[in-house]
């Protein structure tokens, strides 16, 4: 559903890159609504006691198995407020969540009513994982959006961190064919490390861009980088001046890489780790990269 103010003031920037107590209120009502409507009794069944199979979900073995793989989540869920007195609840780390959005995604089914067992007076049931699964992605990705959340769950059940606008369209639609297929697996991997909803993964989508730019600097002249880097910036750019200025910024690009923890590891150097640093800097070495990448 689209909502009025959606379309009257277009969708709500998508650069929360922590959970807010709204939207893990969501995510708690959606879980224990699936719970309660017997949805995650495709993977963890309460059998009916005559044998006529699953009818609902069985709440004990989901929680041993949510607390044994996600050993920092607290259960029963508690959603942030309201629900012990006056006292809010602290939310979760965004990890933890994401985490537990993966792990339900992967047990959750569409439950289906069948026969209906007068004894205990309850139906038994059948499940659509495919349907259940996409129910239940669309609702995330609703939350998420609806709160300014840079997440998405995709299809496969992996969530990924969604790029600043700025990159956004450049990074979904880059595929990188380069003739040095090492360098098309390293470009590829600096992109899903960037993408990636862990902030040290992400971090070291910076290192590994770097390290792209290196090996990018010696493409013309493998035996001579100082010269290759020259006849890669004159394909580049035509017009003095504009080559004057990626040479500087070439030169600068280089000094970043070798000044902060980025390239080298010695106690000197800087360690980068703030988020939107670590975009700026990304975003700055990959539509470098971009630029050189697409002269022939």
């Amino acid at each position: 559903m689209e909502y009025f103010s959606d379309r009257e003031k277009g969708p709500r920037p998508r650069t929360g890159e922590q959970l807010t107590p709204e939207a893990w209120g969501g995510i708690v009502v959606l879980i224990r609504t699936l719970i309660s409507t017997g949805a995650f009794g495709y993977t963890y069944p309460e059998m009916c006691p005559d044998g006529g199979g699953p009818f609902g979900t069985d709440e004990q073995a989901l929680s041993l198995a949510l607390r044994a793989e996600i050993p920092k989540l607290e259960w029963p869920l508690q959603a942030p407020l309201g629900e012990i007195g006056d006292r809010e609840l602290a939310v979760p780390d965004t990890l933890t969540i994401l985490d537990l959005i993966q792990f339900s995604y992967q047990a959750v089914a569409k439950p289906i009513q069948g026969a209906y067992h007068s004894y205990y007076r309850h139906h038994h049931l059948t499940f659509d994982e495919d349907g259940g699964r996409e129910q239940f992605r669309s609702k995330v990705n609703s939350i998420f959006a609806r709160n300014g959340i840079a997440y998405q769950l995709r299809t496969d059940g992996t969530i990924e961190r969604l790029a600043p606008p700025v990159l956004k369209e450049a990074l979904g639609d880059t595929v990188f064919q380069t003739k040095d297929k090492t360098l098309n697996k390293m470009l590829e991997d600096a992109r899903q490390k960037f993408l990636n909803s862990d902030s040290a993964v992400r971090r070291e989508s910076i290192e590994r861009l770097w390290d792209c730019w290196e090996r990018i600097k010696s493409l013309e002249r493998p035996d001579d980088k100082k010269a290759s880097i020259t006849l890669l910036l004159n394909k580049a750019a035509t017009q003095t001046e504009v080559r004057e200025m990626l040479e500087e910024e070439a030169r600068k690009l280089t000094d970043i890489g070798n000044s902060f923890h980025i390239r080298h590891t010695e106690v000197q150097q800087t360690l980068v780790s703030d988020n939107h640093i670590i975009d700026y800097l990304f975003h700055r070495l990959f539509c470098m990269i971009m630029l050189v990448l697409r002269k022939p």
